[in-house]
């Protein structure tokens, strides 16, 4: 492979905008709309931006404890067998707001063991695990519950353990990112339910092997018992409801792998209306699930989502999950990815909530929710990490395609603009890979601060075209598997022809954004970089009195000459770096 040569790309002008952090950003702006006044809404927002600072604080003292390591590590009663099948039965009564069911795990074994860790968290009990009929033995520890199998375990065998659970599942206090349940109701009065958990864990409401390195190779049966006046909408397809007289059942399926975090629960009164997209692998089924009083605002806000498709399928190719369909559910809370029923709180308007995340005006092109949630189908829901330290691979690569997005429908100087406008969001307060087999994720900056490396790297490719197919690749050669950012790092720089070795290691594992420090001498540029990990030599673009360059800099003091004396020299702003001249 070639490290970093003969590259030639077109440079662009664009702002390299200020920093300010994105959750700050979106705890201000939900604030806000709930505020009666100004002066309470500025006092709420202070007041948040206080909590945000002291949590990242507290963050940075984090002791991992030993409850963190059953959850986050692939422990040897999860290692020795292998998920195919969940068959979860929920019944939701809002009046007490309670769930029962029962989970039926269909596992295959890999090597021969009689100890099986099954996850679920309190309130939540685990009443009871049966296997053959009979009651098995378990002994809890905290969240992780051990059940001793009496049947003997073969190697190549598959089985059916059956789990009974009921309780009060822990409400959501600000869904998606404290998760959940939420329970609501809408202007009529009738309760609108909706689950969401990702990062706290699926385990919050129902059991299962709550690690994201095994998802069930047959997918889910998702039955959803609710009362008869509401429509209950789960993952993957309807395939049947049945009339209990004050409630009903609502059987949804997916044929699809599928990450714990993805399947969720969304009751209310709704309405429904479809389409049919004609995508790269043939008809693809699009529907939308919105309350009755929405229905029209919807009808008009989601035609956002074929210009989704497109563009995606474009960048990425075929939607992963043709065989489960694609569909949008308003929700309660503001939105998540859930495969196959992405979830939609954005209040059917344009930007986030209303607002441009990047400060360039074309995050008011398109409707936030709908494209960046869309775009988890992909990252996140496709391809899973195996840990959630690496859960940039999710928001990263995400937070990117909002760009593309833009790209396809409105051209490239559009897309830049909107990505570079993104780095006022990145604080740089740590690493966006986490620490791994604890549950851990990074820095928040994997959203931005993962989009603008990926903008970077797209300048380093010198091709858009080779670009494309690399992003398409990952996608067909990942397809439906859990992986490592090493992995994706590794592929990455085996497909484009580069030895991304300190590139990946600067960006992904330390704060430190390289400084480009140059000097004038006459005709001659110097330069090299500072605040970089060793042997980080990454090219980049400048112009030099309107003459476009590559310029080579590591750690050493380096020149290129230009001839003429120099009067003025510009960074490509595409590149994620800061420069200073000096003296």
């Amino acid at each position: 492979m070639t490290k970093f040569m003969n590259l030639n790309i077109h440079n662009k002008f664009l702002p390299n905008l200020g920093k300010d952090g994105i959750e700050s950003m979106r705890m201000v702006k939900e604030i806000s709309l709930m505020s009666t006044s100004p002066l309470e809404g500025g006092l709420r927002g202070v007041l948040t931006l206080l909590l945000v600072l002291f949590f990242t604080i507290a963050s940075f003292a984090q002791n991992f404890t030993h409850q963190d390591t059953l959850r986050g590590s692939i422990t040897p009663e999860r290692a020795w067998w292998n998920l195919q099948h969940y068959d979860l039965s929920v019944s939701v009564n809002p009046d007490t707001k309670s769930i029962q069911g029962t989970n039926t795990v269909t596992y295959e074994v890999l090597e021969p063991n009689q100890l099986l860790q099954i996850d679920l968290q309190p309130p939540m009990k685990l009443e009871k695990a049966v296997q053959d009929g009979k009651d098995l033995t378990i002994n809890s520890d905290g969240n992780a519950h051990f059940i001793q199998l009496q049947k003997k375990q073969e190697k190549g065998k598959k089985y059916d353990l059956t789990l009974h659970f009921s309780g009060t599942p822990r409400v959501a206090k600000r869904p998606p990112w404290d998760g959940g349940f939420t329970w609501r109701k809408d202007s009529n009065g009738k309760w609108f339910i909706a689950t969401s958990n990702q990062g706290i864990g699926a385990s919050i409401w129902w059991p299962n092997k709550d690690h994201p390195y095994d998802e069930p190779d047959n997918g889910v049966d998702l039955s959803i018992t609710a009362p008869s006046n509401l429509v209950a909408v789960g993952n993957g397809r309807l395939i049947e409801t049945k009339d209990n007289g004050d409630t009903k059942t609502w059987h949804w399926k997916v044929v699809n792998p599928i990450n714990n975090y993805g399947v969720n629960i969304n009751i209310g009164d709704y309405a429904n209306f479809s389409e049919t997209y004609d995508g790269l692998d043939g008809k693809l089924n699009m529907d939308y699930w919105v309350l009755q009083e929405n229905l029209e605002e919807a009808k008009e806000q989601f035609k956002q989502a074929p210009m989704m498709m497109e563009a995606f399928e474009h960048w990425f190719g075929p939607y992963p999950f043709y065989e489960d369909s694609f569909k949008l559910v308003e929700v309660p809370y503001l939105g998540m990815e859930h495969q196959s029923s992405v979830t939609y709180g954005n209040r059917y308007m344009n930007g986030y909530l209303g607002s441009d995340l990047s400060g360039s005006g074309w995050g008011e092109k398109f409707d936030f929710i709908i494209i960046h949630e869309s775009g988890h189908e992909w990252f996140a829901n496709n391809i899973t990490n195996k840990d959630v330290a690496d859960m940039w691979l999710h928001e990263g690569f995400t937070a990117y395609s909002e760009n593309l997005y833009l790209d396809y429908h409105y051209g490239k100087e559009a897309s830049a603009a909107y990505v570079t406008g993104t780095r006022r969001n990145i604080q740089n307060d740590r690493p966006i890979i986490g620490t791994y087999g604890v549950s851990h994720e990074g820095s928040s900056d994997m959203y931005y601060k993962g989009a603008n490396i990926l903008h970077t790297l797209r300048q380093l490719i010198e091709d858009d075209e080779k670009w494309r197919q690399l992003l398409r690749g990952l996608n067909e050669e990942f397809r439906h598997q859990t992986v490592s950012s090493a992995q994706v790092e590794q592929y990455l720089s085996k497909e484009s022809g580069i030895d991304l070795t300190e590139f990946w290691q600067q960006y992904l594992r330390t704060t430190k954004i390289p400084l480009l420090e140059y000097k004038v001498k006459g005709s001659e540029l110097q330069f090299r970089y500072t605040n970089i990990v060793e042997g980080f030599d990454m090219p980049v673009q400048v112009t030099v009195d309107e003459i476009e360059e590559w310029i080579y800099p590591n750690a050493e003091w380096k020149s290129k000459s230009f001839g003429d004396t120099i009067e003025k020299v510009e960074i490509d702003p595409d590149f994620y770096i800061e420069h200073k001249e000096v003296k």
